[in-house]
């Protein structure tokens, strides 16, 4: 692919998002250009302080004369520039779509369909459970993705509950490859990865910062067609996903939840602002009026 190379030593330098990317490149011509550009010239392109612009370019070089393509294979990480044929075309309908995306597992799944997003609190209990069990098996017989972001709570239960009932599940990191968050996920994250699809827009040598998991959900919302959430307390960062999905004018169903549950009282909430109410994954695939051939 053309300027892999260059895409990829930037990316691992300076994750830039894809449209601060392409304005580098319109006012440099190509990324081939990179290595010549001088310092203030890159600062005033990135709105960033001469000396940044500087050890980025350092940093650059260096990295450029390593071979960042077969290292990333050697560790069984497959790379997806926004150039790809497996790169989500949804993705670019976000206000910043990441560059790159960096994936363990089977990329095959990005093609699918139907991508549901499934999420709700860390410390959801064992009502998210129970509602899975009746939401996720018609969705997986119709051959939905079920996505999730790896973290502790509803994020997990989704990707079991998926894998229980025989279907398959992406979990969307907010962290590079080098890391595990949280560490109790780590088998879980194992197995995703050997028969399912771990993806990141983080290179594998970024660690865990909290403000990594907003932005990561805007890649949940982004890949799926609609968003499930079973649990969730006012102020959650599930909501944040529910923001991303409705500003896309995408579908969010909520599990109706017991009055007295501080865990119900975002999704309540939910419902009170229109969010359509689900008790069973037929439903969705109505209000989706997909009709998907088995």
């Amino acid at each position: 692919m053309k300027n892999l190379k260059e895409i990829l030593t930037l990316h691992y330098v300076y994750p830039l998002t894809l449209k601060k990317f392409q304005k580098l490149q319109r006012y440099i011509g190509s990324i081939d250009n990179l290595i010549k550009v001088p310092s203030t010239t890159l600062a005033n392109i990135l709105s960033i302080s001469t000396k940044k612009a500087e050890s980025i370019l350092v940093q650059y070089e260096r990295i450029l004369n390593t071979d960042l393509i077969e290292a990333y294979q050697s560790a069984n990480i497959k790379v997806i520039p926004f150039n790809n044929e497996y790169y989500p075309k949804q993705l670019k309908e976000l206000v910043d779509p990441p560059t790159v995306l960096y994936a363990k597992g089977d990329i095959s799944l990005l093609t699918r369909q139907l991508k549901i997003a499934v999420i709700g609190s860390r410390k959801a209990s064992s009502y998210s459970i129970m509602a899975m069990d009746f939401i996720i098996p018609p969705l997986v017989e119709h051959n939905a993705v079920i996505v999730s972001g790896l973290a502790k709570g509803a994020d997990s239960f989704a990707h079991i509950a998926a894998m229980k009932f025989g279907g398959k599940t992406i979990a969307i990191l907010g962290h590079g490859f080098f890391h595990i968050y949280p560490k109790e996920n780590k088998a879980l994250a194992e197995e995703i990865a050997g028969k399912h699809l771990l993806l990141t827009e983080y290179p594998p040598y970024v660690g865990i910062q909290k403000w990594h998991f907003p932005s990561r959900n805007r890649i949940i919302s982004g890949i799926s067609n609609a968003i499930v959430v079973t649990e969730a307390a006012l102020k959650s960062g599930t909501l944040s996903t529910t923001e991303h999905a409705l500003d896309h004018g995408k579908d969010v169903f909520v599990v109706p939840g017991p009055i007295h549950s501080e865990l119900s009282k975002g999704t309540n909430s939910l419902l009170k602002e229109g969010a359509i109410p689900i008790w069973d994954g037929r439903q969705i695939i109505e209000e989706l009026n997909l009709f998907i051939r088995e």
